[in-house]
């Protein structure tokens, strides 16, 4: 009895311990509670993309493969510099202690950016952009899927029609370009 309790307690204590682990989920939803900050969260139904007609079976399922899409950006004028550094810091020690896995790098005079991903290469559950750009701000993106392929999805990228007839791709860009604007006039 004694090693039952004993074992129950030291689960219990691991669970404590492994929920206050910062994690990307909690990061962007607090960023969504922060009024300085950049933020965009929809799910992959509302992309205003259409597969062509002639679309292949393949690119019908790298499409349906991508679930949701989450963006959080402190801007420069935002922020002071050690929010900035910190925010910095904070993203870079969430991708690191969470075992996100290099995809690509990114770096010019300008600023950085770092793709990350989860999962296998060939069956990504998980695409992350980490950018720092020094004249813009530093933030996050990620894209969440089932068994993503980054090839099939470039692939697809050329069979689909972007915006349609309807203009939602307008709309978002503008919605997007009215925050940048906002941002710019602060």
């Amino acid at each position: 009895m004694k090693k039952y309790v004993i074992y129950t307690m030291s689960l219990l204590m691991l669970a404590l311990v492994s929920c206050n682990k910062p994690s990307l989920q909690k990061y962007i939803v607090d960023s969504q509670n922060n009024s300085k900050f950049v933020t965009l969260d929809f799910s992959s139904s509302i992309l205003p993309i259409k597969m062509k007609e002639d679309a292949s079976e393949e690119d019908k399922k790298a499409y349906e493969s991508i679930r949701k899409v989450n963006i959080a950006f402190l801007p420069t004028n935002k922020a002071t510099e050690e929010e900035l550094t910190a925010e910095r810091q904070k993203i870079k020690e969430i991708l690191k202690s969470s075992g996100y896995k290099t995809l690509m790098k990114f770096n010019d005079k300008k600023g950085k950016a770092t793709l990350y991903y989860t999962g296998e290469t060939d069956a990504i559950d998980e695409i992350v952009g980490f950018v720092d750009v020094k004249e813009m701000g530093v933030g996050v993106g990620r894209l969440l899927g089932d068994d993503m392929n980054p090839n099939a999805i470039m692939k697809m990228m050329r069979s689909v029609n972007v915006d349609g007839d309807d203009g939602q791709l307008q709309n978002l860009k503008k919605m997007i370009e009215s925050n940048v604007d906002s941002i710019k006039s602060e």
